[in-house]
């Protein structure tokens, strides 16, 4: 598959809940996108949670990328997102963004957080194009490997809240590189 795709190659897909039945595709994806990925139990540990969520973008019958979040007062917390590499740069993971954007409302929930790992050039450069920002680095945030994590933030436009500002033009060199 080209990285070079042109608008009309992007591929339609339906985002839905997780459900059990789902989970030999999404472990397969994440152990696919992932060097330090998530087991079984942690999924599963995960969205026992009340306040967590698990969705997939299915295309026909093939489960093609997940998400988990974390609602919270006010914001979503991403924990895991990922597409299947032989389906990247297709707009599958743009419109999983969009399905968390189309969430947010401006009297409660008006941002979307999650961490990236500083190696993971990727995922940056990807949640950039989707309007997140880099607002912190966050030392030593991996226990498995003691890698450093960008905090990254998509804010709803007429939001003004606590982390903006300086917060954000202290890193932008980081973001230039």
């Amino acid at each position: 598959m080209s990285a070079n795709r042109t608008e009309k190659e992007q591929v339609r897909v339906h985002i839905r809940w997780m459900i059990r039945r789902d989970m030999p595709e999404v472990l397969q994806i994440e152990q696919e996108s992932f060097e330090y990925s998530w087991t079984e139990e942690d999924f599963l540990r995960c969205l026992r949670q009340r306040n967590c969520i698990g969705m997939v973008a299915e295309q026909g019958e093939k489960v093609v990328g997940f998400m988990i979040y974390e609602l919270h007062k006010n914001k979503l917390h991403i924990l895991n997102f990922a597409v299947n590499p032989s389906c990247r740069h297709m707009g599958i993971g743009g419109q999983m963004t969009a399905k968390l954007v189309s969430k947010l409302s401006s009297h409660r929930r008006t941002r979307i957080t999650l961490e990236v790992r500083e190696r993971n050039l990727g995922a940056q450069l990807f949640f950039r194009t989707q309007d997140f920002r880099a607002v912190r680095v966050l030392r030593g945030f991996y226990e498995d490997n003691g890698e450093d994590a960008f905090l990254m933030q998509y804010r709803m436009a007429d939001d003004v809240g606590d982390e903006v500002g300086e917060a954000v033009n202290r890193i932008a060199q980081y973001e230039e590189s």
